[in-house]
């Protein structure tokens, strides 16, 4: 609603402007014209709810542009930081990076559907960047996936990360475990390397390049040179990876 109130007194200040003159009226003149525009306004609101809506558009379009920025920016730091897990084809030209936080429910809700892009499309390079902003539960689940994955690689990592994804219950010092060795891992080694300086080091390098791409949720994605902040569904993320790969061409 405050948006919104914004957004018409923004209306009535580019109409009040667009009068040539309105800096050399009057006192009265000046009221008289308000309420020209205020009468006009009333009985044509539709105006206020176009203007809202050009105005919002082109708030997206710039905000899309500095995304843009911010990926050309960070490109190395996204793509290729030489200890995220790159999922799909190493080799893909289509680049995605995921940020991502076993406790957010909408992460949960995309992991299956991003799997599922990834199958049906084999030129996908996809990072996925721990990201745990939810809580202690969060922290502790990203520093096990990130131990699991320094300790027994990728394909055990990924099923460790499949079963955190499926998993509603707590993530603690006693599920951990539990849920690392039913996916294959060591989960007596996970738990020694949890805390340890590496992984610490990863999770605090990880928060800062969110920080400078402006990532205050999960999950975000980077499409390209997009960034997606929320989750979008399947379809329309496969709309999105046809756009890039197209514009790329």
């Amino acid at each position: 609603m405050r948006s919104f109130l914004l957004s018409i007194s923004m209306v009535l200040f580019a109409s009040l402007s667009a009068a040539q003159n309105f800096s050399n009226m009057s006192e009265s003149e000046r009221t008289e014209f308000g309420a020209e525009v205020r009468a006009y306004l009333l009985q044509n609101p539709e105006v206020i709810m176009e203007a809202v809506a050009v105005l919002e558009q082109r708030q997206a379009e710039q905000a899309a542009v500095s995304d843009q920025h911010l990926v050309a920016q960070y490109a190395e730091d996204l793509f290729n930081d030489g200890f995220s897990r790159v999922m799909g084809n190493p080799d893909g030209t289509l680049l995605m990076v995921e940020f991502s936080d076993y406790k957010c429910g909408y992460c949960k809700r995309a992991h299956a559907e991003v799997q599922d892009l990834i199958a049906a499309n084999p030129d996908i390079r996809l990072v996925l960047k721990e990201y745990p902003i939810l809580g202690q539960e969060s922290i502790l689940a990203a520093r096990a996936a990130i131990s699991v994955l320094i300790n027994d690689g990728g394909d055990v990592y990924d099923a460790f990360n499949d079963a955190l994804m499926l998993e509603n219950g707590p993530l603690n010092e006693i599920s951990l475990p539990l849920i690392a060795q039913s996916a294959g891992a060591d989960s007596a080694k996970m738990m020694e390397t949890i805390n340890s300086d590496l992984v610490t080091q990863i999770i605090r390098t990880n928060r800062t390049l969110g920080q400078q791409m402006d990532v205050s949720g999960t999950p975000t994605f980077v499409v390209g040179n997009q960034m997606l902040r929320g989750y979008v569904p399947l379809a329309q993320m496969q709309l999105i990876v046809d756009d890039v790969r197209n514009s790329s061409n």
